[in-house]
């Protein structure tokens, strides 16, 4: 009674396929019953999959399982074999016939349904020109890579509408994947120290215990490039009279002891920069 209930769903949606074709939750849940039957092939990982393949395979005109066992996305590309595709060329009424098929060379004729003809022509050389001959394949089976991409080739260079967009899978698995080059190294934003300037003490001329304030978190917060362009700063600042002696000692006393402990081999750090007790000793 379980397996009768379990399958009913499915059994189902197989039953609409022969007349009103299941609308694409419905092949999504199909493909997900089919998939317990171990019944799908390995490319089929789920329903969503199994929906999709099916939906492509209605346009090319073949059914659902069939679709299923021809076609499959390789790098987002549908593909289906060679002979699958040469097969659906005769069944709509084109014509085909290899007038040479070696490991060296393939020859096929071709007749499109309405009446075009053309002849395809692929060699080992021109596998070698495009870089495929080193391919394994090639190396084991030459005589079928040649067959294939003859066929492939062929059936787009007459125009017949089935093949549009269809590739064989090794076409596909042999494409280099395409390198994107990677970004440009960006310049580093550099942000400077924003140390109390005349400027922005406003009518003041000389730094107050504010802007001494600030001076010293800003010391206690900079990176060791940083604190390089402090020290100009703070000696520039010193002979624009906005900082006095004592308070330019003081800040390049303390820029300098971050820098030691910053520059310090890592065993000698030991614990963070002492910023406290270090402006409690120049203080001193």
């Amino acid at each position: 009674m379980s397996t009768g209930l379990t399958t009913r769903p499915m059994a189902t949606a197989l039953a609409a396929s022969s007349h009103d074709e299941p609308s694409f939750d419905g092949l999504v849940h199909m493909g997900d019953q089919l998939r317990r039957t171990g019944f799908l092939p390995s490319h089929i990982k789920d329903g969503v999959s199994f929906a999709a393949i099916v939906l492509m395979g209605r346009e090319l005109g073949m059914g659902t399982m069939a679709a299923c066992r021809k076609l499959q996305v390789i790098k987002g590309t549908v593909t289906e074999r060679a002979d699958s595709q040469l097969a659906r060329f005769k069944s709509c009424g084109g014509r085909a016939q290899f007038k040479e098929l070696t490991e060296t060379r393939a020859v096929l004729v071709l007749r499109h349904p309405n009446g075009d003809e053309h002849t395809e022509t692929f060699t080992i050389e021109d596998a070698k020109r495009a870089g495929l001959a080193s391919n394994d394949n090639y190396a084991k089976h030459p005589k079928a890579m040649l067959r294939s991409r003859a066929i492939t080739a062929g059936l787009k260079s007459i125009g017949w509408e089935g093949a549009v967009g269809i590739y064989d899978p090794d076409e596909v698995a042999d494409a280099p994947t395409p390198v994107v080059p990677p970004e440009p190294a960006r310049e580093p934003v550099v942000v400077r120290p924003k140390f109390p300037s005349p400027e922005s003490a406003g009518d003041a001329t000389r730094a107050t215990d504010d802007d001494m304030r600030k001076a010293r978190h800003y010391v206690q917060t900079a990176t060791a490039g940083q604190l390089e362009r402090m020290q100009g700063i703070v000696e520039e600042r010193l002979r624009s009279r906005f900082y006095t002696p004592g308070q330019a000692d003081e800040l390049l006393n303390l820029i300098n002891g971050k820098l030691d402990f910053l520059l310090a081999e890592p065993e000698d750090k030991g614990q963070e920069f002492p910023h406290e007790a270090a402006e409690h000793e120049v203080r001193a």
